[in-house]
């Protein structure tokens, strides 16, 4: 089960966690807050959906160190930087790094609300993604070691006479392999197939490589 999506706050002042903690709970988004960078880390968990408003600036670990060992997970919700006039330049390498956006204290409730929104809404795409992904990784164990033979020739662009010549195989025998693939995957047309071998290889490597 999908749970709700969580905003959860990250800043050392008191009043500033609360105060975002209200907003967020007048619009009906769930919060949890914390003091610490660290505080953070310690109940991290990359299946929980939602976003991350970040102080810039804290005591022991920085919210651009935080920032940079959440890049290190496969899975972790989008940043937004909340920061003082002096920590600008800051927040901009924080946006470089990933970061949606950077928001000055004191900042506009509605401009952090919206950039809350967008946050939100990137990270279920990026999960949705990831979880697609999933899926035809998944899919892909199914195949044989022919069978990924084979479809390496396809979405090289090989037509099934060139990959039986290549594999030392008849051509009906590859029409077969070819039917099994598709099967496999789930997919009913090339174009189709095309689409989730560019999820695994999204710059189209493999494509390239045969061609």
């Amino acid at each position: 089960m999908i749970s709700e999506p969580t905003v959860f706050i990250v800043d050392d002042d008191d009043e500033v966690r609360e105060a975002i903690a209200l907003l967020m709970d007048s619009v009906g988004l769930a919060s949890e807050i914390y003091d610490s960078a660290w505080a953070y880390l310690a109940s991290f968990d990359p299946q929980r959906p939602g976003c991350l408003v970040l102080d810039v600036r804290m005591r022991q670990m920085s919210g651009l160190e935080l920032q940079e060992r959440l890049a290190e997970e496969p899975i972790h919700p989008p940043v937004i930087i909340i920061t003082g006039h002096g920590d600008v330049p800051m927040a901009v390498r924080a946006v470089k790094n990933g970061a949606i956006d950077f928001i000055e204290k004191p900042f506009n409730d509605q401009e952090l609300l919206d950039a809350v929104q967008r946050a939100i809404e990137t990270d279920a795409e990026q999960r949705g993604h990831a979880q697609e992904i999933a899926s035809v990784q998944t899919r892909m164990e199914r195949l044989t070691k022919r069978e990924r033979e084979v479809l390496e020739q396809i979405i090289a662009g090989k037509r099934n006479k060139v990959i039986a010549a290549d594999l030392g195989i008849s051509q009906s025998t590859v029409e077969a392999h070819r039917a099994k693939v598709m099967e496999k995957l789930e997919v009913r047309s090339l174009s189709e197939l095309m689409r989730i071998m560019l999820l695994l290889d999204p710059g189209g490597n493999k494509a390239k490589e045969g061609a």
